[in-house]
């Protein structure tokens, strides 16, 4: 069920109701999920259970197997927005689905829509990211990947990890790439600063009129552009695949590595890449 992201209003009457009329409310915290129910009058004894740690799984199994032996009504929120995006409930779902137990959405506020309607960016196509990896290989190749893309990306990010993150990402996708971010959505200090990936850096290691590590940070990076019809040809994109399959390399990574290489869409080396690997199958 969806919850505010800060204002209380957004609170829809049906998501009050079904919060009213749970036998239990799995919380991604309850120390955030309790004010709010104190706050539409919804009692919170007995029936708000913490769902939220290491041991995500097995607490999903946990309260599946509780709503199948007791017959009761469970409703999961995160702290903010709709739970199942980049949170436990993505577990509780899966776990219920597979017990043949009925899930029911009840719509809410979303940070990731939010932040890219307000960012100004192209919003017919556009792709979520969650996190990324914090470090490493994993988050190189995340960034590789992303290079090429051409729909607008949106990103989740903690505030002390802001500056990095948008660092990270200039360094990968040139700092002329146009970026919003998103602080404080639907709160009373809500704030989106817009510019470049290079502006954004540099404003916020300034600490100046960039976009402040205050408050939950929601990326939105404008896509790719895109590549000039002179491009290199298949058979030099193609001879450029080889060589990364032939070293090792899966389709995917080898597509990632030829388009960074070579400035031609991930999407047509990935095609590329999948045809030679049929035809070394066949």
């Amino acid at each position: 069920m969806g919850t505010p992201i800060g204002n209380l209003g957004d609170l829809s009457p049906r998501a009050v109701e079904a919060l009213a009329t749970a036998d239990v409310i799995a919380a991604e915290d309850t120390r955030r999920t309790r004010p709010l129910l104190t706050a539409v009058g919804v009692p919170t004894r007995g029936r708000l259970v913490s769902f939220h740690g290491p041991h995500e799984a097995e607490l999903a199994g946990r309260l599946v197997e509780r709503i199948v032996e007791r017959k009761e009504r469970l409703v999961c929120v995160t702290d903010a927005g709709m739970p199942g995006i980049s949170d436990p409930g993505e577990r509780l779902v899966v776990a219920a689905l597979a017990a043949g137990v009925a899930v029911e959405v009840v719509p809410g506020p979303s940070a990731a829509l939010s932040a890219l309607v307000l960012s100004g960016l192209p919003t017919g196509r556009f792709v979520f990211e969650g996190f990324l990896p914090r470090k490493g290989r994993q988050r190189a190749a995340r960034l590789e990947a992303l290079r090429g893309e051409d729909r607008t990306v949106v990103l989740f990010e903690a505030p002390h990890r802001l500056l990095g993150t948008l660092a990270d990402l200039a360094g990968a996708f040139g700092g002329d790439r146009p970026v919003a971010v998103a602080r404080e959505l639907t709160k009373v200090f809500e704030t989106v600063w817009r510019g470049t990936l290079g502006e954004a850096v540099a404003a916020a290691d300034a600490g100046g009129d960039g976009p402040e590590p205050r408050g939950e940070q929601v990326i939105v990076v404008g896509p790719a552009p895109p590549i000039p019809d002179d491009g290199p040809a298949d058979d030099a994109v193609a001879a450029a695949l080889q060589a990364e399959l032939a070293g090792g390399s899966s389709t995917r990574d080898a597509a990632a590595a030829v388009a960074g290489r070579l400035g031609v869409s991930r999407r047509r080396a990935y095609t590329l890449a999948t045809s030679l690997r049929r035809a070394a199958r066949s």
